[in-house]
């Protein structure tokens, strides 16, 4: 890339996005080239270079061989958990995902077939996500800490040819056995995968169903290698579900076309990264930060990704990032904010740290919740390295503003994203849909339309997308966030301004909690909103009112309540306080307060709303949730 400006990137992408990004995807290797830039997206979205074709597993794997850098690491698998570490040259992978594409065709997966993928941060899974690619398959990966419902219902939406597990995770010293758990999500589900394949742990061995389970091993080794499969550019690549929920979940759909395209030139503008340098995104790969930036975008680039399976402490200790950084040499690192606080929780002074060279390390990047202004100023002191904020979301796949430090680097300021990333036109809107003044808060927008990389729309679902995206400000994507753009030009985001939950980066919702909590035979109504938490940001609270005439014990519900959240979302919601109240703060329509809640759950000044029905209710609740804390 040329030594352009930020400014021009970002004016050229708003006056030509088409001619711009034509541009930047001659950059990348197509089987035939596009010369189409975007058009609407049958889904509902935009799509982009409908007219190419490529294959995103050959970009990301096969041309790296062919241009002579086969013999280059193209993932590091480091896990603790199991004291294990192993190499994969790009030679390597690109052998394995053939093969194992290879054993998905012989199953019957083939251009636009659906495989969902329920694994732990293994190279299996990796492999399994890439062969999907290779074979045109669109791959649905679910986070392995979602219970047998969540999984369930995501099967029934997808309707995958085939599922890929293994026999267990582990979880710190903890194993936990998957087979189990896709079992059960199987007996649930209403649509019949043809098969799955299990990979085979020695931790904890699983026991196969003859006719439907595969051993992963076995299979890979019996298939030939399968040649990668030309798509369109516009063709999907794989659908993501958002927050977990107990209706239709939303499945985020993401081309291969664009998506490479932006994986590519993020990687080089937003991360700042060289080809053949290693970059770590300590995340999992049921998330879209795994999606991006630990299986497509280094690959696509010609990077070294690391697959970490641990945590950023108890795995031995808090030492466990930094020694990740100094063994494998990492350059760039991304992680959610959660992972520091957890680190300076347990060694505030950073002893651990100076045990490592660190010297190869140019840059942290944060993401997934707000960086909140003690952990970027401890993370300063202690590394003197460029502490760099940056936002996004499943939707968009990668960073709508981010400090662009591959075209220019701006000044840091605790607590901003920094400048919108070039072809993201971020714009804040009042309630009427005019824009906000420098410094007023309102909806962080983007103005249509969206540049490469971004959603196409909800899989099967084109007015959920349109109801929950377009509809409110015509011309426009909304966030669903809120915030200001300072005088300077730099995006502050101040949080959901609808009911979700960020619990270390997992947007929860809390229609979806509150609906299982109210399930309980013995919940009246109930409340269920996110509380300040000093290592995950935000943590879930419920407020119960129990039914006339219950005579089971408040704490007894309680438990039964956490229970049952946990088995119906699983234990990534941290779903583990439930106050019993005798009633609910409402205004005179009806409306909880939860805004109100939070406030004093948080212990903030509270100004009684003036629509409140009755301002006696909030003393009431001020001392329940004291008698919690106490």
């Amino acid at each position: 890339m040329s030594s352009s400006s930020y400014q021009e990137h970002f004016s050229r992408a708003a006056s030509d996005p088409d001619g711009f990004w034509l541009e930047q995807a001659r950059r990348i290797r197509w089987f035939r080239a596009p010369g189409q830039g975007h058009s609407p997206a049958a889904q509902g979205g935009i799509q982009w270079f409908a007219d190419g074709e490529l294959n995103t597993a050959w970009l990301a794997l096969d041309a790296h061989v062919q241009a002579g850098r086969g013999e280059q690491s193209a993932l590091i698998y480091d896990s603790p958990v199991t004291g294990t570490q192993q190499r994969l040259s790009y030679a390597e992978l690109t052998g394995r995902v053939a093969r194992f594409a290879g054993a998905l065709a012989g199953l019957g997966v083939g251009r636009g077939d659906r495989v969902v993928i329920y694994m732990p941060m293994v190279p299996e899974a990796v492999i399994g996500m890439l062969a999907c690619a290779r074979l045109g398959a669109v791959h649905s990966v679910v986070f392995g800490g979602f219970a047998p419902h969540e999984l369930a219902i995501r099967i029934d939406d997808a309707r995958p040819k085939v599922v890929l597990s293994a026999s267990c995770g582990i979880e710190v010293d903890r194993i936990i056995p998957y087979k189990p758990l896709l079992d059960a999500a199987l007996a649930q589900a209403e649509h019949t995968p043809g098969a799955t394949v299990v990979l085979q742990r020695s931790p904890a061995r699983a026991g196969l169903q003859p006719g439907r389970d595969h051993d992963w091993t076995a299979l890979e080794a019996a298939s030939a290698p399968a040649e990668p499969v030309p798509v369109r550019g516009s063709d999907p690549l794989y659908i993501l579900y958002t927050s977990g929920t107990t209706g239709k979940p939303k499945g985020v759909v993401r081309d291969n076309g664009g998506h490479a395209v932006a994986m590519h030139y993020s990687m080089e503008v937003v991360y700042g990264m060289q080809p053949g340098e290693v970059f770590w995104a300590a995340s999992d790969v049921g998330w879209v930060v795994g999606h991006s930036y630990i299986v497509y975008a280094p690959l696509i680039y010609g990077c070294t990704t690391v697959l970490y399976e641990g945590k950023p402490v108890r795995t031995p200790d808090a030492g466990a990032f930094w020694r990740v950084i100094s063994e494998h040499r990492v350059a760039g690192m991304f992680t959610a904010p959660t992972a520091f606080r957890a680190i300076r929780k347990e060694d505030p002074d950073g002893a651990l740290m100076s045990q490592y060279d660190l010297s190869c390390l140019r840059r942290l990047f944060l993401a997934g919740e707000r960086l909140d202004p003690p952990t970027y100023e401890w993370l300063k002191q202690r590394t003197g390295l460029p502490v760099l904020d940056h936002w996004w979301q499943t939707e968009t796949g990668w960073a709508i503003a981010c400090n662009p430090v591959g075209l220019e680097y701006f000044p840091e300021k605790p607590g901003s994203a920094t400048r919108p990333t070039p072809g993201f036109q971020v714009e804040i809107l009042d309630p009427d849909g005019a824009p906000c003044s420098t410094g007023q808060q309102g909806a962080v927008c983007v103005r249509q339309p969206l540049p490469p990389g971004c959603l196409l729309g909800i899989w099967e679902d084109p007015e959920r997308f349109r109801s929950a995206y377009l509809e409110r400000y015509p011309g426009y994507y909304l966030s669903g966030d809120g915030g200001y753009i300072d005088a300077e030009g730099d995006l502050f985001v101040m949080g959901r301004m609808d009911d979700v939950i960020n619990v270390a980066g997992h947007r929860l919702s809390t229609g979806e909690l509150e609906e299982i909590v109210a399930s309980h035979p013995a919940v009246a109504e109930c409340a269920v909103f996110g509380i300040s938490d000093e290592l995950k940001g935000q943590l879930p609270l419920g407020l119960v009112v129990l039914k006339d005439g219950c005579t089971q014990a408040a704490r007894e519900v309680s438990t039964e309540l956490i229970a049952l959240v946990r088995e119906k979302v699983g234990a990534v919601a941290c779903f583990r306080q439930a106050v019993v109240v005798h009633r609910l703060p409402k205004t005179r329509s009806g409306k909880i307060l939860r805004r109100t809640l939070r406030d004093l759950a948080d212990g903030e000044p509270v100004a009684v709303p003036s629509t409140i029905d009755d301002p006696a209710i909030l003393e009431e609740i001020r001392s329940s949730l004291a008698a919690r804390s106490g």
